[in-house]
């Protein structure tokens, strides 16, 4: 058992550190809001493109074998958005609540706080099966969180048709799905290994996306609307950090996962809400005053939450 809590503090409390550090540079005026915008924006385009690129295409995972993970993950999402809309649909009142609500219950923030978990956890195997995972299971993210927004239309040429561009516009320009889906082309042709300045420009830049992601995490946390949550928002971080990982555990046996494979679906699962929810809400009209709390509270919780699963897990050898 001690091992496991080892374990557990091992892969989590770093990212607490580092958020740490991004909150304390905000405190002592070190880092402006103009400094997480333009870090976040550069971390975004380039540093995690180029991680998740290199990571798969060095990788020497059998990615044929990651169908049952990637299937496991699926049902997982559904479960979560299809028990969150019923939820909102029953004990939320108010459209612009009722998005938001589902969208902070299912959508967990797996390109920063995930892939830096999974790669404390399991080195560069596991952040190349967390790509793999994070690859398809982003683009589901994306469609369910405009269906579930939805409901709060700006005016009256918002049509699903408009919408069912607007999502496609956002897969396709993706940078992140874009990098994903040029590893698995570069692998699939068979093309010669990258060497030489190519890839080492690529480390350099893999090298800082998760470290300064975690810092500008850190930094635009707002302990104001963190420590005085709605009820709303509560109810929304509960179905977060508690319901959700429950639920991926439980899939993830009932898909016979186990290992590095059970580890990834519950660390990517368990993670706190996606920063890209409130960005999403906003654009729509939702009420992003209660995504901007939900994201903050799961963001500091949740982190105690993942520490707390993983070492359940690993007692029991699960993960």
């Amino acid at each position: 058992m001690i091992e496991a809590i080892i374990f557990a503090i091992t892969i989590v409390l770093p990212n607490l550190a580092l958020m740490g550090l991004g909150f304390f540079m905000q405190r002592r005026g070190e880092a402006s809001q103009v400094f997480i915008d333009q870090a976040s924006s550069f971390v975004f385009n380039y540093c995690l493109p180029c991680l998740l690129f290199f990571s798969v295409v060095d990788s020497e995972v059998d990615y044929a074998k990651q169908i049952t993970l990637i299937g496991a993950g699926i049902v997982v999402t559904f479960i979560l958005f299809v028990g969150a809309e019923l939820y909102a649909k029953r004990f939320v009142s108010r459209p612009i609540d009722q998005g938001v609500f589902v969208q902070g219950v299912f959508r967990s923030n797996m390109a920063i706080i995930g892939l830096a978990t999974v790669a404390n956890a399991y080195g560069e195997r596991g952040l190349s099966i967390g790509a793999v995972y994070m690859g398809v299971v982003t683009i589901l993210f994306n469609i369910l969180a405009v269906i579930t927004l939805s409901r709060v239309s700006k005016n009256i040429d918002d049509t699903w048709v408009s919408r069912s561009v607007m999502i496609s516009k956002k897969l396709f320009t993706n940078p992140l799905i874009l990098a994903l889906l040029a590893a698995f082309t570069y692998k699939a042709l068979m093309l010669p290994p990258l060497t030489g300045v190519i890839h080492k420009t690529g480390d350099l830049l893999a090298a800082m996306a998760l470290p300064l992601a975690l810092i500008c995490a850190g930094a635009s946390i707002d302990l104001k609307s963190m420590l005085h949550p709605s009820g709303l928002s509560m109810q929304a971080s509960i179905g977060r950090i508690v319901i959700a990982p429950i639920v991926a555990i439980a899939v993830g046996l009932s898909f016979g996962l186990s290992g590095v494979h059970m580890g990834v679906l519950f660390l990517m699962v368990a993670s706190p809400t996606a920063a890209a929810s409130y960005v999403m809400a906003k654009a729509m009209g939702g009420n992003d005053v209660l995504a901007a709390n939900i994201l903050a509270f799961t963001t500091v919780v949740g982190m105690f939450g993942m520490a707390i699963g993983a070492a359940a897990l690993r007692a029991l050898g699960l993960m």
